[in-house]
């Protein structure tokens, strides 16, 4: 399979004239292709969101070594990764209308999940969707893929697009994936801007949903179980094991997808003069990590490769998905409203920013309130309700996380070691506080050590900051017709789903974890 272009334009010796570039390509067997194209000196990049659903920092360019990733990890050397690059929400529709308007989900009424459905609300008059400037700055917009979300918790002003190419839908809270070898080029999207605008720019946001549960097993690459090292907070038990190796596998298909689509690409010219961001919406679809402020549900993969940026550098600093939207603006040389919460993170533009913020609010039939703040070193939370557990029922968790099962059940019999039982208990702190570098798995609270006092206060002051100088909406209770809407729907949900799987609502551990045992050995055929 031949790979992507080298980002950077090397002008080739026998040609004298500056109009005349060549593009070197790098290929998977390892040889180098040359393409000539004629270059506008003048033309805007055009700009590609690769958004991938549910992941966290299992790549291989991240540094895990079990996992099998050579698309991205190539894409890595030939652009700028980021290694501290975080969600504002760990669930999709607050951190999807975050980074695609530059404001804070809870800045614009967007926190709570899937809240404005049906119901009309929309954006502050003074807020834009990012593809409404880039339509100013003569783009053309394109929503391509098989699995196109856009999961925005308002209503779209103006179209957000110009061309899409139709969602495939999705039930049981499992999406549907398209097969592994699907064109994304071939579909409508494509083809209309071909036809009505192919001397234009085009902005286009494709997203590969399949790190998003139900997991896919990669036969030609299967990883052991056995080999799996599981957070500290999870049972090393086969069970959550085998559920993680399917996980790891999924990965590695979504980067065989990436492979192909940099082919496609690359074959069509689309990758002349383009900018491509590769991240995640929010972390891995795994208990205490999506619709949790802890990292495995806010850090993501973000990758930046194409023309003009910097080839192999890898970069610590600290950037928020909210960012985005306003560095876009800012590289292909629009402004950037003085209005947005995001800041420029690269080029001669870029802000430095010290902390990143996250909410979690309502998710499905869930009620809570959740914020945090962190710094490269210290991550703090405060829950507002510490009387709830965290383990509240969740219909999506119930129904497509095996590990909760199971730790319910190790819970218990009395077998979770003390890391493990935390999130279990019947409340939880009203702070919590992390030092992440020597507890990356954020498992010892350092709320109330007399040692961290200081930090302790100086990042509630940081997240008491931001939440009045970003009004967060989030602070006022949820019009309970909504709240009871989603109560209404996922009860009625969970039982049809327990039905179809031959299950009962109370279904007893032992009986659903036989159910999940045969599920997980089905999938990893």
């Amino acid at each position: 399979m031949k790979m992507f272009p080298n980002v950077l334009h090397k002008i080739k010796k026998s040609i004298m004239i500056s109009c005349c570039v060549a593009t070197v390509m790098s290929c998977s067997s390892g040889t180098t292709l040359t393409q000539h194209t004629e270059e506008q000196p003048n033309k805007k990049p055009n700009v590609i969101w690769l958004v991938l659903e549910d992941i966290s920092l299992e790549v291989g360019a991240y540094g895990d070594t079990l996992v099998k990733t050579p698309n991205l990890d190539r894409l890595a050397t030939q652009g700028t990764r980021y290694t501290n690059a975080y969600a504002t929400s760990s669930v999709c529709s607050p951190s999807r209308s975050a980074f695609f308007t530059g404001m804070n989900q809870t800045s614009i009424g967007a926190h709570h999940h899937r809240s404005h459905l049906k119901d009309g609300y929309k954006l502050p008059k003074h807020v834009k969707m990012l593809s409404e400037y880039l339509r100013d700055e003569g783009y053309y917009n394109l929503l391509m893929g098989p699995k196109q979300k856009t999961d925005f918790n308002f209503n779209h002003i103006a179209s957000a697009f110009d061309a899409t190419d139709g969602e495939i839908k999705y039930s049981g809270g499992a999406y549907t994936h398209a097969p592994i070898d699907t064109k994304i080029l071939g579909n409508n999207a494509w083809k209309q801007y071909k036809k009505e605008a192919p001397n234009k720019p085009f902005f286009a946001q494709i997203n590969y949903s399949e790190t998003h549960r139900t997991f896919i097993a990669d036969p030609k690459n299967p990883v052991n179980p056995d080999h799996v090292k599981l957070p500290s907070y999870y049972p090393d038990h086969e069970l959550a094991r085998r559920d993680w190796a399917l996980y790891l596998e999924t990965v590695q298909t979504v980067d065989q997808k990436v492979g192909r689509l940099f082919d496609e690409l690359e074959s069509a010219g689309a990758l002349d003069n383009t900018i491509v961001f590769i991240f995640g919406d929010h972390g891995r679809a795994m208990l205490r990590d999506k619709q949790w402020l802890y990292d495995g549900g806010l850090r993501v993969p973000l990758i930046v490769v194409g023309k003009g940026i910097e080839q192999g550098k890898v970069e610590n600093k600290m950037v928020s998905l909210v960012d985005l939207a306003p560095t876009t603006l800012d590289l292909i040389g629009a402004n950037v409203p003085s209005y947005m919460d995001g800041k420029v993170f690269m080029g001669d533009n870029a802000e430095h920013r010290t902390h990143v913020f996250a909410q979690r609010d309502r998710c499905d039939e869930t009620d809570d309130r959740i914020r945090s703040v962190r710094d490269k070193r210290f991550h703090y939370i405060k829950n507002y309700y510490p009387e709830k557990p965290y383990t509240q029922f969740n219909t999506y968790k119930k129904l497509q996380y095996p590990v909760l099962t199971l730790m319910q059940k190790l819970h218990e019999e009395g077998k979770l070691t003390p890391e493990q039982a935390l999130f279990f208990a019947d409340k939880r702190p009203a702070e919590e506080l992390y030092d992440t570098l020597l507890d990356p798995d954020e498992v010892n609270n350092l709320a109330n050590d007399p040692k961290y006092a200081n930090k302790l206060a100086s990042m509630r002051s940081e997240l008491t900051s931001w939440q009045e100088r970003t009004g967060d909406m989030g602070l006022v209770d949820e019009d309970p017709a909504e709240m009871a809407h989603w109560d209404n729907f996922f009860e009625k949900h969970y039982k049809d789903q327990m039905e179809a799987r031959g299950l009962k609502t109370n279904v007893d551990h032992d009986t659903y974890l036989a159910w999940w045992d045969t599920f997980l050995k089905d999938l990893g055929k």
